[in-house]
């Protein structure tokens, strides 16, 4: 069963501000986060409860995942210098 894939604000405008070819690569990875949102490359975030991350390049994607709905809710993305600050 395929995961529906929801932004926060705070991601949506982030998501806004990148490159065309970098949204063109995260979209490709929020297909593949639809169909298997904990994958080999996603890693849990310490100190949070349900929050993992995965991997664009030197881009990340901070994301929460409710199973009882199916939802993968996008909590950021951005430059791996900005996204834990």
């Amino acid at each position: 069963m395929a995961y529906e894939v929801k932004f926060s604000k705070k991601a949506e405008k982030a998501y806004g501000k990148l490159p065309n070819e970098v949204r063109r690569r995260i979209d490709t990875k929020l297909d593949y986060l639809r169909l298997t949102p904990r994958g080999t490359d996603t890693k849990k975030l310490q100190g949070y409860a349900n929050t993992y991350r995965t991997r664009v390049g030197t881009y990340r994607i901070v994301f929460e995942i409710e199973d009882g709905e199916l939802i993968v809710w996008i909590l950021d993305v951005g430059h791996r210098g900005r996204i834990y600050s």
